[in-house]
């Protein structure tokens, strides 16, 4: 077996880098890596993993979005984040409730469907998220 240490990228698929720009880093307010390589590899910090926002153009293959919910951001309340965007003049569905948690689906200017989302139940050992 190997020894993975962690996750350190997902990446983005963006056809427009000045949207993806603003979505990610104005609307979303992520953390920008001052570190990123280049302007068509743009890294965004999260906590826990980073976003490689890139062209995939520039990189020697065709864009195609992210299968739907490839992303799922931890917000602590998805209705206040879902007010936020949406007074922010972003399109977010409907707000969903498993039973265990909360979500709403966005999607960036490229057409990635990234999920806004909160566990509020514990897990069934007890555990909290």
């Amino acid at each position: 077996m190997i020894d993975v240490e962690r996750i350190d990228y997902i990446c983005v698929p963006v056809t427009d880098m000045e949207k993806a720009s603003h979505f990610y880093g104005e609307v979303l307010g992520l953390e920008r890596n001052p570190n990123s390589p280049d302007e068509d590899w743009v890294e965004y910090e999260t906590g826990n993993v980073t976003l490689a926002v890139m062209t995939p153009h520039t990189h020697d293959y065709e864009f195609a979005p992210l299968p739907a919910t490839t992303i799922a951001l931890r917000v602590a309340d998805v209705a206040a984040a879902k007010a936020k965007l949406e007074a922010a003049g972003v399109e977010v569905a409907d707000m969903w409730d498993s039973g265990v948690c909360h979500g709403a689906r966005v999607t960036d200017p490229a057409g990635n469907r990234i999920l806004l989302h909160r566990r509020y139940a514990p897990y069934p050992d007890g555990s909290t998220p």
